[in-house]
């Protein structure tokens, strides 16, 4: 096995167990069988995926290779590992299903991502960083795949409409058979000429993009010591009395009625008691507005994402092992051409992200934590979509249940989410007499991969949240679980298609479906069709997406 930056290189012969390291030129050229471009979780087990289904068929180890732009020293994984994204978003699938069909509270993930929790040891949603970097490089070692970091892609090599190599900018080249994209803005297949829409162009909203986050962990903040800053907050933000109190929430609000308004709604449930964090079993969800109200009190910034740049949003906390909380919580206003660029920069964070940690830093230790860590990399949410797949897939789609149950490879179910909203997209409706741009009935959607097979690039698939969606239907398809279950998919579709001599867009649902039944390893099938809203989604997308 073989990583590092291109120019120095270190490499594991297996015959001899020997490790060398080489520097200087690199070797001009090495063939594969299967290159993912991308380390993000739903790559890597796609790669995994394709060797273990081609062992199976014949017996041999298929060459792969993953190549990507991160520093494989912080960590191997992504967004889920350098970015520090600890807290899981697991699949929603309604109490009345999992009661019919007996299933579990997130009902029943492809079989590579249960593995791939187990393995870790992900009691709910909470996956230690360094435990999944650890995890991921011994899956891809059983696998036999050579690992190269911090790469940076200075032409693709093609054969007809096929992808046939990709050359470095150190000179490197590397040919393959197919070819795999995680990452979040389908790099390698822009590379390849697939088109693409920046943000949210399916919605004619190019400079439109959802908010990244700078996940960051603490230490020596105690969850008991939390809950009591929490509690004490929340008594003093319901105290009319308490005038300083009053002046934090007239700050973080802007000195905006509504604003304030809306704040104090979040302090007390139905019952009127007041709404303090709960604490699961391994995370923590924040339901009140109080840290948000006192972090930017503190920072003399209003509490609205566009408006400062930055928004301490209600955090979803990962509890993690020596006492490590990880927060998702501190979100940064981008456009989609920013987007872009952070992604096409290995998703580091700009100078100024940086000094916001700074700030966060100290408002964090004033409460107890002697420990405030800033991720290296940025969880960059989404960064648009591509066209010329073969089947793109809309949130409309997602309502109506997804592909047919019997094409299905798993199914999966999520809210259509879009934390930190959609800037243009109420305008743009009210515009065209749409007054309402809420979907809140969450998909429960039989899943396919023909979203993510590229029609104009056929041994290409691109799995992540570029994949070929339409409308809203990003908002579930850049979940992590989903995109597995995709992944996997994929990695079964790659192997049938270097066995068969076929490109992975040739390869069908139903193919792939049938290796998953034939191996025992297909997911519970239990799609269901929320026909009246997907009517409705249906209308409001075919009004509102763009026509490339």
């Amino acid at each position: 096995m073989f990583s590092g930056d291109g120019y120095r290189r270190v490499e594991f012969n297996r015959s001899t167990s020997k490790i060398t390291m080489t520097t200087g030129t690199p070797a001009k050229t090495r063939t594969y069988d299967l290159i993912g471009f991308g380390d993000e979780v739903p790559g890597v087990l796609a790669i995994v995926s394709a060797v273990r289904e081609h062992r199976r068929r014949t017996g041999k180890t298929l060459r792969t290779l993953m190549l990507f732009k991160g520093n494989s020293q912080q960590g191997l994984g992504g967004h889920l590992v350098r970015g520090g994204l600890a807290y899981l978003d697991r699949a929603n699938v309604p109490l009345e299903v999992r009661q019919s069909l007996g299933l579990a509270t997130f009902g029943d993930p492809s079989a590579i991502y249960k593995e791939f929790l187990q393995r870790v040891g992900v009691t709910q949603v909470a996956l230690d960083p360094r435990q999944a970097d650890k995890v991921l490089r011994k899956m891809l070692s059983e696998s036999g795949t050579d690992i190269l970091s911090r790469v940076q892609i200075q032409s693709i090599i093609t054969r007809g409409p096929a992808i046939a190599g990709i050359r470095l900018a150190n000179g490197e080249t590397f040919m393959a058979k197919q070819f795999i994209d995680s990452t979040v803005n389908a790099e390698l297949a822009q590379s390849a000429g697939v088109r693409k829409l920046p943000g949210f162009g399916t919605f004619g909203l190019p400079d439109s993009e959802l908010p990244v986050t700078l996940v960051f962990e603490t230490e020596g903040l105690s969850i008991s010591r939390l809950k009591e800053v929490e509690f004490n907050y929340l008594k003093r933000f319901t105290n009319p009395s308490d005038t300083e109190a009053q002046r934090f929430l007239a700050i973080a609000a802007g000195g905006d009625p509504a604003l304030i308004d809306q704040f104090r709604r979040s302090f007390t449930n139905t019952q009127g008691g007041l709404r303090t964090m709960f604490v699961g079993l391994d995370h923590i969800d924040v339901l009140s507005r109080v840290l948000t109200i006192t972090y930017h009190a503190f920072r003399g910034k209003k509490a609205a994402l566009k408006e400062s740049g930055v928004l301490m949003d209600c955090p979803n906390i990962a509890i993690l092992p020596g006492g490590r909380l990880s927060w998702n919580a501190l979100l940064f206003y981008v456009g989609g051409s920013q987007a872009e660029a952070l992604a096409r920069g290995a998703a580091r964070p700009t100078a100024a992200m940086l000094e916001e940690m700074t700030f966060v830093e100290k408002w964090l230790k004033s409460f107890g934590a002697s420990v405030v860590r800033a991720t290296p990399e940025l969880y960059i949410r989404h960064a648009g979509n591509i066209l010329d797949v073969m089947e793109p897939l809309s949130g409309a789609e997602m309502l109506a249940g997804g592909v047919p149950a019997s094409e299905a490879i798993a199914t999966f179910g999520y809210h259509l989410d879009v934390r930190g909203g959609i800037t243009g997209l109420g305008a743009k409706a009210s515009g065209m007499g749409i007054g309402s741009i809420s979907f809140h009935a969450p998909p429960l959607f039989n899943v396919g991969i023909h979203h993510a097979q590229v029609r104009s690039v056929p041994n290409l698939a691109v799995i992540s949240p570029g994949s070929g969606f339409e409308g809203y239907a990003c908002a579930a398809g850049r979940i992590v679980e989903f995109n597995v279950a995709v992944g996997q998919g994929i990695g079964i579709a790659a192997s049938l298609a270097i066995e068969t001599n076929r490109p992975i867009a040739a390869v069908s649902n139903v193919e792939v479906r049938q290796v998953l039944a034939q191996t025992g390893l297909l997911s519970r099938i239990y799609g269901r069709s929320n026909a009246t809203e997907a009517s409705r989604l249906l209308a409001f997308e075919s009004s509102m997406i763009a026509i490339a």
